[in-house]
């Protein structure tokens, strides 16, 4: 089966040089930028509300990135929207919130409803982001529930870029 599928005659929309692994799945009103790379297991699934995707970010293995559908406590739903250069680790559960530019979100991390991770930030391995978090521009956030516990240093802050950089170059090979 194709990793893409057609949902409610919505068809996923790829940028150019996208890799989505044979083992994933994305449905539906999606969008990847440029240079996404979506990994073996990864689901993306634009069933009620649109995903977007910005240009050299990655979704790695096992990720589930959703939405939330129009109804009585999310009127309008909820979109799910990813900026450039984010790293979702493996395991991961991106729903319905807004990760901006230059983003790491960790290994079995989960980020929920309406919450925003502002650039530049970094959500730890198996943190728990819950609804409506604003995650500052530069923190470190960790735990469950995540709190923040730290400004990223410049080092930290252009490690990010150098993972987003390095699943570009990783994807690639793959192509």
């Amino acid at each position: 089966m194709t990793p893409l599928r057609v949902y409610r005659n919505v068809i996923p929309k790829l940028g150019a040089r996208v890799y989505v692994d044979p083992a994933a799945t994305v449905i539906g009103d999606v969008e990847l930028g440029d240079d996404v790379s979506i990994w073996p297991g990864a689901v993306l699934r634009g069933d009620v509300e649109r995903i977007r995707v910005g240009a050299r970010s990655n979704v790695q293995d096992g990720t589930v990135v959703h939405v939330t559908h129009d109804g009585p406590y999310t009127p309008g739903g909820s979109p799910c929207i990813v900026g450039a250069d984010v790293t979702i680790g493996h395991g991961a559960v991106i729903h319905a919130c807004t990760i901006e530019d230059c983003c790491l979100v960790g290994m079995h991390a989960t980020v929920l409803d309406g919450a925003v991770v502002r650039r530049h930030a970094f959500v730890g391995a198996g943190a728990l982001v819950t609804p409506g978090k604003i995650v500052g521009e530069g923190e470190l956030w960790v735990g469950n529930p995540a709190r923040c516990v730290r400004k990223l240093s410049e080092h930290e802050i252009e490690a990010l870029r150098y993972s987003a950089a390095h699943y570009v170059k990783l994807k690639n090979e793959y192509l």
